[in-house]
């Protein structure tokens, strides 16, 4: 009888960024800036990329995946944030939920692997500079990509499908600014433990994983480097690697914040999802740009014609 009182719950409420009472239309404009700048610097590097044939060998075509994967990761939370600020709309339908939760750790899986490839690359790169375009050729390369995809596509069916299989019938407010598997499963009527369990492991293992095989790269990386004789040829090896170890740290640190620390408070947590979500698919086409004398160069040819 009990069962049959409970309304199976058809949509969810966001609550949004706590503690921003009066300041949404300054957080609203800003969020809309960095969203703007998102999508035109990843469209601006994937255009020039594939507009300058310089620039097709296989570290470029793994930064055209990762400027694809930073426009989907930008449009997963932040239209639908944009919206609960402008018209202060904060329902989203359960299949819109569902979709947040599926791309999030889809796009976020994806983006933790063609890290680890990239790094792969740049090992190949300055350990193997003769035999690199017989390592990574363009099979090897189109291979390695789509492992990515494919990959993080069954993780973020897994997780999704078993978060989304446990009944919802109690309260509706995800005290969160978006869908995510832990706020979400706070709602749930039944026995939360086999997806915490299985989240915890699985998105714990993948980034730990990946950024084991990175720090092994670069350990090669770096022997490599002090071997070297010329001071040119050092200095090409390290710019070429930074603009990567930068968008490591700024993938890899968030993360390792917010998933190590599940009880994390709201003054940490909030702003570092934010960041994430947010700041960090803006970033990375600049850092790219800025150290990378190719993309640059890429730019002035479409400026010119």
């Amino acid at each position: 009888m009990e069962m049959e009182n409970r309304t199976v719950v058809s949509e969810f409420i966001l609550l949004g960024i706590p503690n921003t009472k009066g300041q949404e239309t300054i957080l609203f404009i800003s969020f809309l800036a960095f969203y703007l700048c998102t999508l035109l610097g990843n469209l601006l590097i994937f255009s020039a990329i594939l507009a300058d044939s310089r620039l097709h060998t296989p570290m470029y075509f793994f930064l055209c995946n990762l400027s694809v994967v930073d426009l989907g990761f930008a449009s997963i939370t932040t239209p639908k944030l944009l919206v609960s600020l402008w018209a202060k709309s904060r329902t989203i339908s359960l299949g819109g939920c569902m979709s947040q939760v599926f791309f999030y750790h889809f796009l976020g899986s994806t983006e933790c692997l063609l890290c680890t490839v990239m790094a792969y690359d740049r090992y190949v790169a300055i350990c193997h500079p003769l035999r690199y375009l017989v390592i990574m050729n363009w099979r090897v390369c189109a291979i390695l990509a789509a492992g990515t995809w494919v990959t993080s596509s069954f993780h973020a069916t897994i997780l999704t499908s078993l978060t989304f299989t446990l009944p919802y019938c109690g309260s509706s407010v995800v005290d969160y600014f978006f869908c995510d598997i832990f706020p979400v499963v706070k709602l749930a009527c039944a026995d939360t433990y086999i997806i915490k369990t299985v989240s915890f492991t699985n998105i714990g293992l993948v980034p730990m994983t990946c950024f084991l095989l990175i720090l092994m790269s670069y350990v090669r990386i770096a022997a490599s480097v002090v071997r070297m004789r010329s001071a040119e040829h050092r200095r090409k090896a390290v710019s070429t690697c930074a603009s990567h170890l930068t968008v490591v740290c700024f993938f890899f640190g968030p993360c390792a914040l917010l998933y190590t620390q599940p009880s994390l408070s709201k003054v940490l947590a909030t702003p570092t999802q934010i960041f994430c979500n947010v700041v960090t698919p803006m970033l990375n086409p600049v850092i790219y740009t800025l150290r990378n004398k190719e993309v640059k160069a890429a730019f002035r040819k479409m400026k010119w014609g």
